[in-house]
């Protein structure tokens, strides 16, 4: 019941305002084009405000946020700026510098080890 008197009462506030914006268009249309950019400010100040308040200083204030910037800023000290690849073939006549050789990788990481474990016995599933 309350859904349908607020509906009607929606209604007719915007047939009235549609009707008070036509009138003002035809009577005065300076004073409106002028009310409208006054309106408009006054709601670009206003969601500026709830912007700056309530969106920007929460985004700002994030723990995350800060942490993930100065990781970002120590892992660009350590290891510098990269170079961007550049999308133009560079020439094959430069010549290549002699590459350095690495030590020799081990066959086997101290911290993994191997289990030995009975891989030539197999279950005969069947029979169970």
């Amino acid at each position: 019941m309350f859904q349908r008197k607020s509906a009607w009462l929606l209604y007719i506030l915007i047939g009235l305002a549609i009707v008070g914006f036509t009138v003002s268009m035809f009577n005065n249309p300076g004073i409106l084009i002028k009310n409208l950019l006054i309106s408009l400010l006054i709601g670009a100040v206003i969601f500026g405000l709830i912007y700056y308040f309530f969106i920007y200083r929460r985004m700002t204030s994030n723990n995350e946020l800060k942490k993930y910037r100065q990781a970002v800023k120590q892992s660009k000290q350590k290891y510098g700026k990269r170079p961007k690849a550049n999308p133009v073939s560079k020439p094959s006549n430069i010549r290549k510098k002699p590459s350095i050789k690495n030590k020799p990788s081990r066959k086997h990481a101290p911290h993994l080890r191997v289990i030995d474990g009975n891989k030539q016995k197999k279950k005969d599933r069947a029979s169970l």
